[in-house]
C-alpha cells in the first residue's frame, strides 16, 4: 500500500486520532445493517451483522472481524461497508462476544488469539453461503486472531476462504501490550479500552459470581494487569506473559498456507515497528504491507487538494481489493 498521510495530520497519534474520531467514513447513505443471533456450540450466542446492501448471489463475501471493544458501527468497519457496496460484495461483521451491545452469557469473553471462535464462525458462513468466495479481514486484535487461525489450520484454511488480511494487527502480543502500557498510549488508548472493558467484566462477575477478584481488577490501570485478573484465567491462559506468547500470530506466519496480507504503519502507537515480522518470519504466502505512516487503523486521507476534510476510505480500498485480486 502506497500510503501517504496529509501534512496536516503528522505523526502517529494524530492519524490514529483524527481517522477514529473525526473523519469522514462512506460517501452517499451510512450503511445498514440486518442483525441475526447465533448460538453457539458452548450454549451461548454471537451477534452477526450482515450488511443490507444489493449484491449478486454469486458475489464474494467479506467477513471483518473488529477489534478491540470494536463493532459495526467502528469507523473501519463502516469505510469497509462503503468498499462493499461500491464493488457489488457482500459484507457481514461477526462480533466477538460482548462486543454486540449485549453482554454475553458464558463465563468468557474473547481475546486476541480467539481463532477456534474464528473457525467456527468462518465455517459457519462458508457453509451457510457456498455460492460465494469468502475472504476475511481482521483489524488489530481481529486481525492477530485470524491470522493466527489462518497459521493453525495451515492447508485446511484454503477450503474455507480464498484469502485473509489482517490490519494494524499486533502480532507480537507482548510488543503491543506494553507498548499501549507506557506514556501517551497509558494516558489516552489505556484508559478509553479500561473505561469500556472494567464495566463489561463487572457485568460478567454479576453473572457469575466469584469468576475474578472484584478489587482487584478495579485497582488495574493497564492492559497488562486486565489481562493478568480477567481475559487470560478465563480462556485457559496462566497469566498474561503466558497469554500474550501463546495467542500472538508471528510465530505461526509461516504456517500459512492461504493468501495472506498484513498491514502495519511503522508509526503505529500500538504496535512496535521493531517487532513487525519480516520476510524471513512471513513465509512465502504472506505479503507484508508496511508504510512509513497510517497510526493505528488510521490512513487517513485529504478529500481535496486543500486538506480539510479528510476520510479513510483508503486503507479499506487498497485491502478490499488486494483481497478480490485474490479470488
Amino acid at each position: 500500500m502506497g500510503y501517504r498521510a496529509p501534512w496536516w495530520l503528522p505523526g502517529g497519534n494524530a492519524q490514529t486520532l483524527w481517522a477514529a474520531l473525526a473523519a469522514q467514513r462512506h460517501l452517499g447513505a451510512p450503511p445498514g445493517w440486518r442483525r441475526e443471533r447465533w448460538n453457539t456450540p458452548d450454549g451461548d450466542f454471537v451477534d452477526v451483522d450482515h450488511a443490507t446492501h444489493e449484491a449478486p448471489r454469486d458475489a464474494p463475501l467479506l467477513v471483518l472481524f473488529h477489534g478491540l471493544e470494536g463493532s459495526s458501527a467502528s469507523q473501519y468497519a463502516i469505510a469497509f461497508a462503503h468498499f462493499a457496496r461500491t464493488h457489488h460484495v457482500a459484507m457481514v461483521v461477526p462480533h466477538f462476544r460482548g462486543c454486540s451491545g449485549e453482554i454475553n452469557h458464558a463465563p468468557r469473553a474473547y481475546h486476541s488469539g480467539d481463532f477456534e471462535e474464528i473457525d467456527w464462525i468462518l465455517r459457519r458462513l462458508a457453509n451457510a453461503q457456498p455460492s460465494r468466495p469468502l475472504v476475511a479481514v481482521g483489524v488489530s486484535l481481529g486481525g492477530n486472531a485470524l491470522l493466527r487461525w489462518a497459521g493453525e489450520m495451515g492447508g485446511q484454511a484454503a477450503s474455507t476462504v480464498h484469502a485473509v488480511a489482517a490490519v494494524c494487527s499486533p502480532l507480537d502480543l507482548a510488543a503491543g501490550g506494553h507498548a499501549i502500557g507506557r506514556g501517551f498510549n497509558r494516558l489516552v488508548y489505556t484508559r478509553m479500552f479500561l473505561n469500556s472493558m472494567v464495566p463489561k467484566a463487572l457485568k460478567k462477575l454479576e453473572q457469575h459470581p466469584g469468576l475474578f477478584d472484584r478489587e482487584a481488577l478495579l485497582s488495574a490501570r493497564d492492559l497488562y494487569a486486565f489481562d493478568n485478573i480477567f481475559t487470560a484465567p478465563l480462556h485457559g491462559f496462566r497469566d498474561t506473559e503466558d497469554y500474550w506468547a501463546r495467542a500472538s500470530a508471528k510465530p505461526v506466519l509461516a504456517e500459512i498456507r492461504v493468501p495472506a496480507l498484513a498491514l502495519n504503519a511503522l508509526n503505529d502507537p500500538f504496535v512496535p515497528s521493531a517487532s513487525l515480522p519480516t520476510l524471513s518470519d512471513a513465509g512465502p504466502m504472506v505479503t507484508l504491507w508496511q508504510p512509513p505512516e497510517g497510526g493505528h487503523v488510521g490512513f487517513p486521507v485529504s478529500s481535496h487538494a486543500l486538506g480539510f476534510p479528510g476520510h479513510v476510505r483508503a486503507m479499506p480500498q487498497a485491502v478490499g481489493q488486494w483481497l478480490m485480486k485474490q479470488i
